[in-house]
């Protein structure tokens, strides 16, 4: 039985070292000059911090489940403010995705005015459109809606782009080739290519919206983000404890199941 000795590791040059000793010094310095920079009272922040933990933590991991229904009422309400904004976002993101492709929009300038659209949107998070939309609507559940649609066009349309822009083009060639007009071509040739990848992200970016809007109630644009915040105000630990319950069974069963999903699609 023959045996195969592997080639030795090249040895690492003296500059390459001295690299990695630099870095990593200069990595330990921003964060020394960071925290000091900070000004904290390290000493009373520990002192309080275990204090406060002490009183809060035991709270917390006992639920008060006489809010059962309240809580059960605005978690509902939170899924249903992230699935119709991501269903809205899942739609317009489309249109801007095809018009940010370079291969569909057919020139770089355009394709960029597209790009710089999604750019625009994803500058802002959803908690500051969330604020917007309540002052532009009102305090209700439409306002955090619209935040969770707006927020989301802008990544969903950046990677229905990148799908578009990542599809065979000797498909749509062949089919321009055999006389096929645009409409054929978009139906038989595109989307075939891009429908499973576009529900996946669509999926995935509902998974995100799940998070996004439990807090957006903060703000005052519906869902269980208005509880968590009387929860805080009052110091109701233990009502504050069921609500977390709630988040985190209801996110844990909604990334389940939409990871099964997208598996399936893709």
């Amino acid at each position: 039985m023959s045996t195969y000795n592997l080639p030795p590791k090249p040895a690492r040059s003296t500059w390459k070292k001295i690299k990695t000793i630099l870095i990593t010094v200069a990595v330990i310095a921003l964060y020394v000059w960071t925290f000091l920079g900070i000004n904290i009272d390290w000493g009373r922040a520990i002192e309080r911090a275990i204090k406060n933990f002490g009183i809060v933590l035991p709270k917390l991991f006992s639920p008060d489940w006489a809010a059962l229904g309240e809580v059960s009422e605005k978690i509902l309400e939170t899924i249903f403010i992230a699935f119709a904004g991501s269903l809205m976002a899942a739609i317009l993101a489309i249109p801007l995705g095809f018009l940010a492709a370079q291969n569909m929009s057919g020139s770089r300038f355009v394709s960029g005015i597209g790009k710089w659209i999604l750019s625009g949107i994803r500058a802002f998070p959803d908690l500051i459109l969330a604020i917007l939309f309540v002052v532009a609507v009102g305090p209700n559940a439409f306002a955090g809606v619209m935040a969770i649609a707006i927020g989301s066009t802008g990544m969903l349309g950046k990677l229905y782009s990148e799908v578009v822009e990542s599809i065979d083009m000797k498909v749509v060639e062949a089919m321009e080739a055999s006389g096929a007009n645009k409409i054929q071509i978009l139906f038989h040739g595109v989307l075939p290519q891009i429908i499973p990848e576009f529900l996946s992200y669509a999926i995935y970016r509902f998974e995100v919206d799940i998070r996004a809007s439990s807090i957006l109630g903060i703000v005052g644009a519906g869902g269980i983000g208005l509880m968590i915040m009387f929860a805080a105000s009052n110091r109701n630990w233990n009502e504050m404890g069921l609500i977390l319950l709630a988040i985190i069974v209801v996110v844990t069963v909604i990334d389940f199941f939409s990871a099964k999903i997208r598996r399936k699609i893709v």
